[in-house]
């Protein structure tokens, strides 16, 4: 019997209804009962097998990121990066990786609106030959707080009220209050462009620092860029209204509707390279992930394109079982010493771990498109079939050997234990940098939205005052003309 032509694809399916187990059903309309009309018997096992599995059908919600759409495509180098890294599916212009790719919001739940005031995800999982690579990012270039050690309480804040199930805006006002480092990712969500129209006409950014390699072990720090082929376009809030009233999937339906209909959506890949020994001389730390480096000191230099051409088979397989984990790398990308990223290079696998199972690597969407080999045997859900009798290394039963060395990041580190901040925190220049970049409508609307979160009526004076202070230290007008604004609605 060839296992390959029967289950698990359904392109092998019987003609006929079978149990999980492979037994025909000749009736599947009803129960077995005693008589027409009398009780249901336990023995009927097709039907507890049918009611069991679909009780079983939905899987743990991610805690953030629940809602979201997939799509498949190809990275495709144009440019020549082999000086700065050694990356395989980096090696050359013309080289293609294929690609899926999940976006989605941020805090809400996996059915809510897609025209909610949020951040978007943006992860790209590159199946290359040298082992899958998860570029994890957002629409955003930055992130409210610099230490995973406040990530939890940071989404606690912007989910809903535990009591009520509303989202509320004097909890993220308070909890932020205290995080002076999140104005800078307040410029943008609460920006014209917190509101995306759709998936195809967002940025992404990889958000964090990472270090690429090259084949000498030369490091440089990188970020990571997308850009859209159609451009950037955002909803405001009476357009967002509109919009999601009448669809609240209108980006997943976007997105999926142009790639069947031919219209694949490109972006474009840039990184901005920094070399490490010039990571002090400037008034803010590069690892910040509180902070962008601006690009008149360090220009977009262009890398490759990303075409998606492919809508996904089953959106269950392909969406809700799509892991990601920023902790995925290849040779000649690393990561650098950003905290949040350090955090995050735990936290993402072990979520999907418990979301999926330990052996979340084996659903089809998330395992390599190379050969790979180790011994991690067994656990729940484990499908794999082997049939060695070594499972443990090394051995001379088993000749299966090391891989060959690649560089790794060479940096002496040195220094005491300590739970410390930031040296240069700077939490002020960027946010007021960008507001006075503004004109004068929109500084106005980004006004607004924060007057409205202020005059939530739990909010108290001494919150309100806080903020007003630190965007009078972003820029003075901001603070004087937001100062008015909660005055004019008697709350200051």
């Amino acid at each position: 019997m060839d296992p390959m032509k029967h289950r698990p694809s359904d392109a092998h399916d019987a003609p006929f209804w079978t149990t999980n187990s492979g037994a025909p059903v000749w009736n599947n309309n009803s129960s077995v009962t005693v008589g027409t009309r009398g009780p249901i018997l336990l023995e009927d096992y097709h039907l507890v097998e049918k009611l069991a599995n679909f009780d079983r059908e939905r899987i743990p919600e991610r805690v953030v990121h629940a809602r979201g759409a997939a799509a498949k495509g190809f990275f495709e180098v144009t440019h020549d990066v082999s000086h700065l890294t050694c990356a395989d599916f980096l090696r050359a212009p013309g080289v293609q990786t294929p690609v899926i790719v999940r976006f989605s919001t941020v805090i809400h739940e996996r059915g809510s609106p897609e025209t909610l005031r949020d951040p978007r995800g943006f992860a790209v999982k590159f199946y290359t030959r040298e082992g899958n690579f998860d570029m994890v990012g957002n629409n955003i270039p930055v992130f409210f707080v610099r230490d995973g050690m406040k990530f939890p309480d940071m989404v606690h804040a912007l989910k809903p009220n535990p009591k009520s199930h509303i989202q509320e805006g004097w909890r993220i006002a308070d909890f932020f209050s205290h995080h002076p480092e999140a104005l800078h990712m307040f410029t943008f969500l609460l920006d014209d462009i917190g509101i995306p129209l759709n998936y195809r006409h967002m940025e992404g950014f990889g958000v964090h620092t990472f270090m690429l390699l090259n084949k000498a072990g030369k490091e440089t720090l990188v970020k990571f860029h997308w850009k859209p082929a159609c451009g950037v376009k955002c909803l405001l809030e009476d357009e967002a209204v509109a919009v999601g009233g009448a669809n609240h999937s209108h980006a997943s339906q976007d997105l999926y509707d142009a790639i069947a209909a031919g219209d694949y959506p490109e972006w474009r890949l840039f990184v901005q390279t920094m070399a490490p020994a010039d990571q002090d001389k400037f008034d803010f730390d590069p690892l910040d992930v509180t902070k962008t480096w601006p690009e008149d000191v360090f220009p977009l230099q262009p890398v490759g394109r990303m075409v998606l051409n492919r809508n996904p088979d089953n959106f269950f397989n392909e969406n809700e079982q799509l892991a990601f984990c920023p902790a995925l790398v290849v040779p000649g990308i690393t990561y650098s010493d950003d905290k949040l990223l350090q955090t995050r290079i735990f936290s993402y696998a072990d979520t999907q771990r418990h979301r999926l199972g330990p052996n979340y690597l084996q659903i089809p969407v998330n395992a390599p498109q190379c050969a790979h080999h180790n011994n991690h045997h067994d656990g729940f859900m484990n499908f794999m079939h082997r049939d060695s009798e070594v499972n443990y290394f090394p051995s001379r039963f088993d000749r299966v050997r090391h891989a060959a060395p690649t560089p790794m990041n060479s940096a002496q580190l040195s220094g005491r234990r300590e739970r410390a901040m930031l040296a240069k925190e700077n939490n002020f220049a960027q946010p007021g940098q960008r507001f006075r970049g503004w004109d004068n409508a929109r500084q106005e609307r980004f006004l607004g939205r924060m007057a409205d979160m202020l005059l939530d009526k739990r909010c108290t004076q001494e919150i309100r005052r806080i903020w007003v202070g630190y965007w009078s230290q972003a820029d003075a007008q901001l603070g004087q003309r937001l100062a008015a604004k909660l005055q004019a609605g008697g709350a200051l």
